[in-house]
C-alpha cells in the first residue's frame, strides 16, 4: 500500500490532474478487453489466472469497498451479491467465492461488468471533484496503482489461456518489426563497489506499496552485474547442454518440480522441425533469439546460473544497481507486448533493467526491519503473503508504463512463470 502520503491534487505517476488520472486508469482496463468475446473474458484457465471479466470487476469492487462505502454513509452498492464475488483475499470484508471457481461465473456478464464500473465511475468522479482527506487520497491512489497491476495480470492471465487453445489465437496483431542491421551488443559485467547502501522507499516518496519501507541500511559486498537480462540464444544452449537434466544445477526443490512436471524449456515454449516457437500475445511467433527469455520460473532462473557458474542478483543489489537509471523501458504502453531485443549502442551501463520482463532475484519476500502493516482489510494487500515467495524487480513488457520503480517488490513462489519473469546474472566481485 502506500507510504505516509503528503499528496496533492496530482498523481505523481503521471502529473495528470487526479481525476483525468483515474480516468485514464480505468479506460485502459476497459481497452484491454475491447476485442475479447464474453466467453474470453470468461474463462479460468489455471487457479493462478483470472477470467478478465472477474479483473474488471475486482478493481471496481476496490473502489466501492473501500472509498465509496467508506465516504458516502448511504452509499448503495451496485449489487450486493458483487460485494461477495469480487471480493479476492481480503478476510476482514468478508467471505468471497473460492479462487478456482472464478471461471465459473457465467453470470453477470461482461456487459453487466462494464454497467458496473461506468456506474462506480460516476460515483467516484463526485468524489473526486470534491474536497478530500490526505487518507482518502492515499487509498485513492492505491486503488489506481492496484488495477495499473491487475492490467499486468489481466494479459498475462490471457496469454495462458489462449495457449491452451489448439488454434493459438492472437490477442492482438503484432507491431510491424523495425529493420535493423546491426546486431545487440554482447552483455558485459558491471561491477559495483558494495558497501553500506539505503534501499527501500522512502517516507516522502509520492507512492510506494507498504512493502516497500521502511527505508533502511544494506551491506552489500563488491558485485557485479551482467549489462542485459539472458536471452533467449543463452537459454537454447543451456537446453542444448542437458541443463533441465542435470540434477547438479537445481536446487532440490527445483528438481524435484522438474521431473514432477516434466519441464523442459520455458513455459510456451514448442519446438517445431529443429526450431524453437513460442506462444505470445500474437499468437504462435518463431522464438527472437536475441530477446530476453521469459516465463521461467525462479528454480529455472536458479539453474541457469548455476550452470553458468554464477548466482541470482540479491534485492538489494539489484536496486542499488538501478539507481539513478532513468525509469525507461519496453512496458505495455509501447503495444509491443513482448520483450525485445537491445540494439542500443551504449557500452559499459546496464540495459533494460525496466520493462521487457520481471526479473527473478534471490531474496525471499520478508518484511524489512521496522515493517508494519497498516490496520484494517488494507494492511492484507502485501503483509501477509510474506512467505515462500521470491522477489521480482523492474516491471515487464505488459507493466503500465508509470507503475514501476526502482523500489518496487513482485513477489511470486518459486515454480510459477506465467508471468513475463526472466533473470539477470550475478557475480562476487
Amino acid at each position: 500500500m502506500t507510504s505516509p502520503l503528503p499528496l496533492g491534487p496530482s498523481s505523481p505517476a503521471t502529473h495528470l490532474p487526479l481525476l483525468e488520472h483515474f480516468r485514464t486508469v480505468r479506460r485502459t482496463s476497459e481497452t484491454l478487453v475491447a476485442d475479447l468475446s464474453d466467453a474470453d473474458a470468461t474463462v479460468q484457465s489455471m487457479e493462478d489466472a483470472s477470467p478478465a471479466k472477474w479483473h474488471l470487476a475486482h478493481t471496481t469492487w476496490f473502489f466501492e469497498e473501500f472509498v465509496l462505502g467508506q465516504r458516502m454513509p448511504h452509499y448503495t452498492p451496485f449489487s450486493e451479491p458483487f460485494r461477495y464475488l469480487f471480493n479476492s483475499y481480503y478476510e476482514a470484508v468478508g467471505a468471497r467465492h473460492p479462487r478456482p471457481r472464478r471461471g465459473l461465473l457465467t453470470r453477470p456478464t461482461l456487459d453487466e461488468v462494464l454497467a458496473y464500473r461506468e456506474t462506480v465511475d460516476e460515483a467516484m468522479e463526485t468524489v473526486l471533484e470534491s474536497p478530500h482527506t490526505e487518507a482518502e487520497l492515499g487509498i485513492i491512489v492505491l486503488g489506481l496503482h492496484h488495477e495499473q497491476q491487475h492490467q499486468e495480470l489481466l494479459l498475462t492471465d490471457i496469454l495462458h489461456l489462449f495457449a491452451q487453445n489448439p488454434l493459438r489465437p492472437a490477442y492482438a496483431l503484432r507491431p510491424v518489426p523495425v529493420a535493423v542491421t546491426d546486431t545487440p551488443h554482447p552483455p558485459e559485467w558491471i561491477t559495483f563497489d558494495g558497501g553500506i547502501v539505503e534501499v527501500g522507499s522512502a517516507i516522502d516518496a509520492p507512492f510506494s506499496f507498504d512493502c516497500e519501507g521502511p527505508r533502511h541500511a544494506a551491506l552489500l559486498q563488491p558485485y557485479a552485474l551482467s549489462s542485459h537480462p539472458v536471452s533467449n540464444r543463452q537459454w537454447c544452449e543451456f537446453i542444448d547442454d542437458d541443463g533441465y537434466q542435470t540434477a547438479a544445477n537445481w536446487l532440490s526443490d527445483g528438481w524435484a518440480w522438474v521431473n514432477r512436471e516434466g519441464i523442459e524449456a520455458p513455459l510456451y515454449w514448442e519446438s517445431r522441425d529443429g526450431t524453437w516457437w513460442h506462444m505470445t500475445l500474437h499468437g504462435l511467433q518463431p522464438l527472437d533469439l536475441d530477446a530476453p527469455v521469459t516465463h521461467v520460473s525462479f528454480y529455472e532462473a536458479d539453474a541457469f546460473a548455476r550452470w553458468c557458474g554464477k548466482r541470482l542478483p540479491t534485492e538489494f543489489e539489484w536496486e542499488a544497481a538501478s539507481a539513478g537509471l532513468a525509469l525507461d523501458g519496453n512496458f505495455a504502453d509501447s503495444g509491443r507486448l513482448a520483450p525485445m531485443a537491445d540494439r542500443q549502442p551504449n557500452v559499459g551501463v546496464l540495459r533494460q533493467m525496466f520493462g521487457d520482463v520481471w526479473e527473478w532475484t534471490a531474496s525471499p519476500f520478508l518484511p524489512y526491519p521496522g515493517f508494519q502493516p497498516s490496520p484494517g482489510a488494507i494492511g492484507e494487500y502485501n503483509g501477509k503473503f510474506m512467505c515462500g515467495q521470491m522477489v521480482l524487480r523492474g516491471g515487464s513488457c505488459v507493466t503500465p508504463a508509470g507503475h514501476i520503480r526502482p523500489t518496487y517488490r513482485n513477489f511470486f513462489y518459486p515454480h510459477q512463470r506465467w508471468q513475463f519473469t526472466g533473470l539477470r546474472l550475478a557475480d562476487d566481485r
